[in-house]
């Protein structure tokens, strides 16, 4: 519960300060329980006063550059997504660690968070990853910027989704 609580300071503090390019955030932990929320709840308030937002999964974040890289789609429309990964005020990638572990994605990834962590705009990045599965899945440069570069909150509990779902069926 405490470290619950501190998350949710955490995040009031990152949108209070969103004017003065607040410390990014890497929130981490187990599967349902409330990252994801959370950052919804962050891009809302930021979006409220008056700041782009681009909030998207990993696996399409990759999927844009894939796009862009290889021609295997609608590459204006990859264009426009990744443009917007770029220069959005902030940046929210949810669920990284669920997209396909290549040497492209790790590029890509690494090339996204390393230029807007060197124009300063700030990002969220949530992950079910532990920091050490972290180091492993991806780069020594991916995750010393996610770990170095980024508050990071974890978070613990019960997968809210199954604890719904116990209490429907009941």
């Amino acid at each position: 519960l405490e470290t619950a609580k501190q998350a949710v300071q955490s995040c009031h503090q990152f949108i209070d300060d969103f004017d003065h390019k607040p410390k990014n955030l890497f929130l981490y932990g187990s599967t349902g329980v409330g990252k994801t929320f959370l950052s919804t709840c962050v891009a809302e308030a930021v979006s409220a006063r008056g700041f782009s937002v681009a909030y998207d999964t990993a696996i399409n974040i990759i999927a844009a550059y894939e796009t862009i890289k290889f021609g295997n789609g609608d590459g204006a429309a990859a264009a426009e997504r990744a443009a917007r990964y770029e220069r959005a005020d902030l940046l929210i990638i949810d669920d990284m660690g669920t997209e396909m572990g290549t040497a492209f994605t790790v590029s890509a990834l690494y090339n996204l968070i390393n230029n807007r962590l060197m124009a300063h705009r700030p990002m969220i990045v949530n992950t079910n990853l532990l920091p050490d599965e972290l180091k492993k899945r991806y780069s020594p440069a991916v995750a010393s910027r996610l770990l170095g570069e980024f508050k990071q909150l974890r978070f613990f509990g019960d997968d809210i989704r199954m604890l719904k779902s116990r209490m429907q069926n009941r």
